[in-house]
């Protein structure tokens, strides 16, 4: 009520204070009009009355001009005239006006040579009056005056009536807003308040607290956001806390995304942290509706964001959508997510020139065919290594203007984009820490050996403080390359290379995904999950009892040809299969401006229509390749309902997707068919474990897991759900950070001397 009634003082008083403006301004216009009227009337009559007048003053008649003044006093308004000789003396007059004038007329009725009439206002005998003087003219001689006088108090009456009207305006107008205000206040504002009060005092005392339906439009919106965001913080940090307290009390040694978060803060305390990666976590383009953002497909962004939003970091990256300068400052900033800002993206700009060397070319068409081994000639060519040092210069430039007056600075490099760039911003800044972790596997030292600028690439590397691996075979081949092309100390024992005084130390964090807390617990029934699948099947004309899926970028290295040659085999050997089984290959473009993943994507495609064509029914086909971008939401019924997913990798780093199937198998059903090429086969050693190359072992590995009794296939899925709810994406995460921490960094007065020396260039 407190609110309601200020709000109603102002309201009142604001309304009174323009209405008597207007009010004051429209009286003022009234008096105005009504006064110009009559002055404009007054001085006609005068000229017109001092013409028929002058015959009379000339011949001196003044008993003729004596009754022609009285014949006037019978006219509405006019209160008498006066005749005036030119010395002023009155010669004719009304008779009611001489008692006003009081034997004193006014100084307006003197002769002062005057050509024309004139007017004024003046006050006589107590009543304001006009008094329009008129020479009278005998040719070019003025021989007296004459004075019109009209009764002027009508217009301070009207006037007076336009102000009492005008105030039972005002007091109406008043009333009304103040009643209006009350139910706003009331019903528009007060309501929403109140459920708000009672939602957050529900969230205070209890956990489960369901949201109200708070107006979502208008001036609510911001309010109501915000509102929304800090119920869900304060939700959010309640539940890391009880989460860290019970983690504590059972010493569990599972990592969720609030116990990074408190771990991230205590490590990192006052240092800053950037991340520098190829891929921006979030992208802006234009759409029929306006600028819109989305969140690339990546376990690179689930992996680095629990870290940035931890410790309110920067992630610079390449922009990438069509309208990430509208949605970013002079420097390429934004906070970051857009819906709830807790760290700052920022962007670096590349010419449509240096994305050709840099990112297809060297990157693309060099290092990731020579590091995957997977039977695809690596290309290199001078000119793609020039934007590709180019390029890592430039990201340099971006880490060291943003790290510039930072004590300790902390940045994490990802993947092979950016081999070049730990030596650039250690030799710029030798007091911050530098890691880089390398998303794909190292080749042995012969086949790295390929590359013309291998030395250029290793020294870069050796500049990290840190060089992260997925496992022990790539940190082994990575020191084994050092130790043949490098002048170095290999310190095997401590998996660390020392060289011109700097040590490097080579570590092995498998990476991972998040298992989410619901998916902890069972899912649905069988007979539901049997729906599902053939309600997905139904969306592509296939009828079929079993379903397999297979989720891929359509690159060389993910061994999808082998895949369906596997297949082909399987129908070859197992035909009681047609029919009943089909695998749906998910399969999203990559690099299509590449020539070699432009050709793969026709064969894959063609290998498909060719083995549909040899087994396919009208009701059935073997294979459904799906070859468009599915989003995680689109994905997860298929991960969900699959009998068997397949990961067929020639070479792989890690291999998200395996884990990903896992982690979705909350019902502890399916059957992982994983390639021993990839590092996920090192951790998920329950799965079906196969050589691509293979193809009669893909074919009984398929007859296998479709055949599989269900208490084994459920035992070996809890076994490796386990594995990765243990091993999720949060430890990878914390064993980064704290490795990174452990490092001891010092510059001597010569190296701050030359870092200051580079900033300043």
């Amino acid at each position: 009520m407190r609110l309601a009634l200020r709000l109603n003082l102002l309201l009142i008083a604001g309304v009174a204070a323009v209405a008597m403006g207007f009010a004051y301004y429209q009286v003022r216009s009234e008096r105005r009009g009504l006064e110009r009227d009559l002055q404009r009337q007054a001085l006609d009559l005068a000229e017109s009355q001092a013409k028929a007048v002058e015959p009379l003053l000339a011949a001196h008649s003044y008993k003729s001009l004596q009754a022609f003044v009285d014949r006037s006093a019978g006219r509405e308004r006019l209160a008498g005239m006066m005749v005036s000789d030119t010395a002023g003396q009155p010669v004719a007059i009304t008779s009611d006006l001489v008692a006003r004038l009081n034997g004193k007329p006014p100084a307006i009725l003197q002769v002062d040579g005057a050509e024309e009439a004139r007017g004024e206002f003046i006050q006589l005998g107590g009543v304001r009056m006009h008094a329009a003087i008129a020479p009278v003219r005998a040719g070019e001689t003025t021989i007296g005056t004459l004075a019109v006088f009209h009764d002027a108090a009508y217009i301070d009456t009207r006037v007076g009536d336009a102000w009492r009207r005008t105030l039972a305006s005002v007091a109406f107008q008043t009333l009304l807003i103040a009643a209006v205000t009350l139910l706003t206040v009331r019903w528009g504002l007060g309501k929403p308040m109140q459920q708000m009060a009672r939602w957050m005092r529900d969230l205070r005392t209890s956990s489960e607290a369901p949201a109200p339906e708070l107006p979502g439009s208008g001036e609510f919106e911001s309010f109501t956001r915000e509102v929304s965001h800090l119920a869900t913080s304060f939700t959010a940090a309640r539940a890391a806390a009880e989460e860290e307290a019970r983690l504590r009390e059972s010493a569990e040694s599972q990592w969720t995304k609030d116990r990074l978060r408190i771990f991230v803060q205590g490590r990192l305390g006052d240092s800053r942290l950037v991340v520098v990666s190829n891929r921006e976590p979030y992208e802006h383009f234009h759409r029929a509706s306006g600028i819109e953002w989305s969140v690339p497909a990546s376990g690179l962004v689930t992996a680095q964001e629990p870290i940035l939003r931890a410790c309110a970091g920067t992630w610079i990256a390449q922009a990438t959508g069509d309208a990430d300068r509208e949605t970013s400052d002079e420097r390429g900033c934004l906070r970051v997510p857009p819906d709830h800002p807790q760290y700052t993206l920022r962007r670096v700009w590349l010419t449509e020139e240096e994305v050709k060397g840099f990112y297809l070319g060297f990157a693309n068409e060099g290092l990731w065919p020579l590091c995957h081994i997977a039977h695809t000639r690596p290309t290199f060519r001078a000119e793609d290594w020039k934007q590709y040092e180019a390029v890592n210069r430039k990201f340099a430039a971006a880490v060291l203007r943003e790290i510039r007056g930072e004590q300790d600075p902390v940045v994490l490099v990802q993947d092979y984009h950016f081999a070049l760039m730990p030596k650039l911003i250690k030799k710029a800044r030798p007091d911050a820490r530098v890691a880089i972790f390398w998303h794909i596997p190292w080749p042995n030292p012969e086949a790295f050996g390929i590359c013309p600028w291998q030395r250029e690439l290793l020294e870069g590397l050796l500049g990290a403080d840190l060089v992260g691996f997925h496992i022990q075979a790539h940190c082994n081949n990575f020191l084994e390359t050092v130790d043949r092309v490098l002048e170095s100390r290999i310190e095997w024992d401590r998996n660390a290379v020392m060289r011109h005084g700097h040590l490097t130390a080579v570590r092995r964090f498998p990476i991972s995904v998040a298992m989410d807390p619901e998916q902890n617990g069972s899912s649905a029934s069988s007979e539901l999950q049997y729906l599902e699948r053939a309600e997905l099947l139904a969306k592509h004309g296939v009828r079929a009892a079993f379903m397999g899926i297979g989720v891929d970028r359509v690159d060389y290295t993910k061994g999808i040809l082998e895949r369906f040659r596997g297949l082909e085999r399987f129908f070859e050997k197992y035909p009681a299969y047609r029919g009943e089984f089909t695998f749906v290959q998910i399969g999203a473009p990559s690099r299509s401006e590449i020539r070699r993943y432009h050709d793969f994507m026709l064969e894959v495609e063609q290998e498909a229509e060719r083995i549909n064509a040899r087994f396919q029914t009208s009701e059935w086909k073997p294979i459904i390749l799906l070859t468009r971008h599915h989003t995680r939401e689109e994905i997860l019924p298929y991960y969900r309902t699959a009998d068997l997913c397949m990961v067929t990798s020639l070479h792989d780093g890690m291999n998200l997707v395996a884990k990903e199937y896992v982690a979705t198998r909350s019902d502890g059903h399916g059957v992982l068919i994983l390639s021993r090429f990839t590092g996920a086969s090192h951790e998920l050693v329950d799965a079906l474990v196969v050589n691509p190359y293979d193809t009669e072992e893909v074919a009984t590995a398929i007859h296998r897991a479709l055949e599989m009794p269900p208490e084994k296939s459920r035992l070996r899925m809890s076994r490796m759900r386990a594995v990765v709810k243990e091993h999720n994406i949060y430890r990878w995460a914390g064993n980064l950070i704290a490795e990174l921490c452990e490092i001891r960094t010092s510059a001597t007065p010569a190296e701050q001397d030359a870092a200051d020396t580079v900033l300043k260039s």
